[in-house]
């Protein structure tokens, strides 16, 4: 097959060369208590949208920091017993996405959920209050900073938060709850299954956040990590702090958030990705030590894979 990064053989073996912070269980142990104690105030408001099988609206909630997280939440009309329920995430700079493309679950007999990340595309709310820089790029905001101004763990939390709340709704079954996104939100599907232990079902698609210091070292820098390089070039220039910064970004790096995770895991990934490396993926996927398996597309890069949304709807069958 053709070669973009290493051979399947070695992916399959690859553990990623990021550091792992030491403190770095304390450090999201502290991250989820500090969830756990903010009220989330949830508001429901009906949306202008409307279809037949459907009840729709507009969320909020409070998460960490304080800031107001939106997020869609639609519900299968007529359906009073608990049932199974989709959470989506989005890719980066995006936002949750039109209504419509949600109803397949929905008419399904699923309740879904699909995040607006804060500070992105969508309706949340970035409440900011980070030293350093701001202009470009969610990995390093923050990054100047304490551990815990990290935007990328605040939005982690506000994935965690919305799961459980919907988990908590009425109408939910709170063992039946999937999670599914790609890129970004493939990274984010990762950190939520981590995070969420009650998750039952997972599928990320080329999750981005993993294994940032590969990223840089092969020199796919670019697209998405184009902020990994431009810090450095701007804030050291030399490498002098090569190692704490990267090590700093351990915090976020799903890869070592991965061996939380208790869901199943259908993951898809393209071989000649060249925004999510194939190596950094593995990376996580090799940490995940619950029932999983992978799609692979070996002429693919970060695009549409055929048949993945397909693969992932009959995937989530399972809840």
């Amino acid at each position: 097959m053709p070669l973009l990064d290493m051979p399947l053989a070695d992916l399959h073996r690859y553990n990623g060369v990021n550091p792992r912070p030491d403190d770095f269980d304390a450090y999201w142990d502290a991250a989820l208590a500090e969830m756990r104690a903010t009220d989330p105030c949830v508001t429901l408001a009906p949306s202008a949208f409307s279809a037949p099988c459907a009840d729709c609206f507009d969320m909020t909630f409070t998460g960490v920091r304080g800031a107001r997280i939106h997020a869609k939440l639609l519900h299968p009309k007529g359906c009073a017993e608990p049932h199974p329920a989709v959470v989506m995430f989005h890719g980066y700079s995006g936002d949750s996405g039109d209504w419509s493309d949600k109803l397949a679950y929905v008419a399904r007999g699923y309740t879904v959920a699909a995040l607006d990340c804060r500070g992105q595309g969508g309706l949340s709310e970035d409440v900011g209050g980070v030293p350093g820089n701001t202009l470009n790029g969610h990995i390093i905001r923050g990054l100047d900073g304490k551990p815990d101004d990290l935007l990328f763990r605040q939005i982690f939390l506000d994935c965690a938060e919305l799961t459980g709340l919907v988990m908590e709704m009425p109408q939910v079954d709170g063992a039946r709850v999937g999670v599914t996104g790609g890129s970004q939100g493939g990274g984010l599907t990762l950190a939520c299954a981590a995070l969420e232990p009650r998750i039952k079902l997972a599928a990320p698609v080329f999750p981005f956040l993993c294994d940032y210091q590969r990223v840089w070292e092969i020199d796919l820098a670019v697209a998405a990590y184009q902020e990994l390089k431009d810090y450095f070039r701007r804030f050291d220039p030399r490498h002098e702090r090569e190692a704490a910064i990267f090590t700093r970004l351990g915090y976020i790096d799903n890869q070592h958030l991965a061996s939380r995770i208790r869901a199943e895991v259908l993951l898809g990934i393209g071989l000649m990705d060249t925004v999510c490396p194939p190596s950094s993926q593995f990376a996580a996927y090799n940490k995940i030590t619950s029932r999983k398996s992978l799609v692979i597309y070996p002429d693919f890069g970060h695009e549409g894979l055929p048949g993945i949304n397909d693969a992932i709807y009959q995937f989530m069958g399972g809840l």
